[in-house]
């Protein structure tokens, strides 16, 4: 999913992004949950049948793997937290890769303590069909979630129209134009990106972990701006955003169609993103995406 924070909503038609994405390349460490280790576990019972459907299996695995590249992993026995190494936003707690058994309050608890610990949000993000038992164990812990559905993309996608006077295309790591297409999403709520986020964007675009979409006007203005993150075959959509002048135009969709012909053109087989509720699908609908289950994102 995405790291917590940075979310934004297709401020066009207030869509909400989040983070996912599946399978790992070759040579990467093997986060594979342990047989053993849920053995171990008196608490540990079946898993979901909903996680053994392969794209959401594939999701699941994305949702490990993504934070990785940034953060390190704190496990407190059903749940794992992401806690970021660096600048950047803070990252989210959610269930440990495979684990198939009870959450209790006590284990959100436990999680929730340390993220205070550390100062960072106490966030929660998951997968409501894989991890069914969690929203009860969050929810009695006094947090408040939010749903968004969960939609994968059917095929290439479908094409959208080029709004006019405006050019849609991939920015790179060098590119003249990179501050303002990272700057657009974060203008879309009215903020601005911290000063060393732009060369962060830009590291992350040089090791292949991110690929950013813009669409600019004619000076080269970023008026709308997304990015997709790779992991193996699999990438998600995220931080799609609009500044308020140029929404109601099509500039969202158009930017997440180029993020997806990227992604296509770098092998990835799985496109996935979170809306932020049933209307903003629809959205998404008109380019293949359709919906395969529910994003949970808990804060306090």
């Amino acid at each position: 999913m995405t790291p917590a924070g940075v979310s934004f909503a297709h401020a066009e038609d207030g869509e909400r992004t989040a983070t996912v994405t599946g399978t790992l390349p070759p040579g990467s460490p093997d986060y594979v949950y342990s047989p053993s280790r849920r053995d171990r576990n008196p608490r540990a019972v079946s898993r979901p049948a909903a996680y053994r459907d392969p794209v959401l299996k594939l999701i699941e695995t994305y949702y490990d793997a993504v934070p990785r590249s940034a953060a390190r992993a704190e496990e407190f026995g059903p749940l794992t937290l992401f806690v970021r190494e660096g600048a950047g936003w803070p990252y989210y707690a959610r269930p440990a890769l495979g684990y198939g058994g009870e959450v209790t309050v006590a284990d959100v608890d436990r999680v929730r303590a340390r993220q205070r610990e550390l100062g960072v949000p106490e966030a929660f993000e998951w997968v409501a069909e894989t991890t069914p038992g969690l929203r009860a164990a969050v929810e009695a812990s006094g947090l408040t979630v939010h749903e968004h559905p969960l939609m994968v993309l059917e095929g290439e996608g479908l094409p959208v129209a080029g709004p006019e006077d405006v050019t849609v295309r991939m920015v790179g790591a060098r590119d003249p134009f990179l501050a303002s297409a990272v700057a657009a999403p974060y203008a879309a709520f009215g903020a601005e990106p911290d000063p060393d986020t732009v060369a962060r964007v830009a590291d992350r675009i040089t090791a292949g972990l991110t690929h950013l979409s813009a669409a600019l006007d004619a000076t080269g203005t970023a008026l709308s701006a997304g990015q997709h993150q790779p992991v193996g075959a699999v990438s998600e959509v995220v931080g799609v955003g609009t500044v308020p002048a140029a929404r109601r135009r099509g500039l969202g969709l158009a930017v997440t169609a180029a993020l997806v012909a990227d992604a296509r053109s770098r092998g990835v087989e799985l496109v996935f993103l979170s809306a932020s509720d049933a209307d903003v699908a629809r959205l998404y609908g008109r380019l293949g995406f359709r919906t395969v289950a529910t994003a949970l994102i808990a804060e306090a």
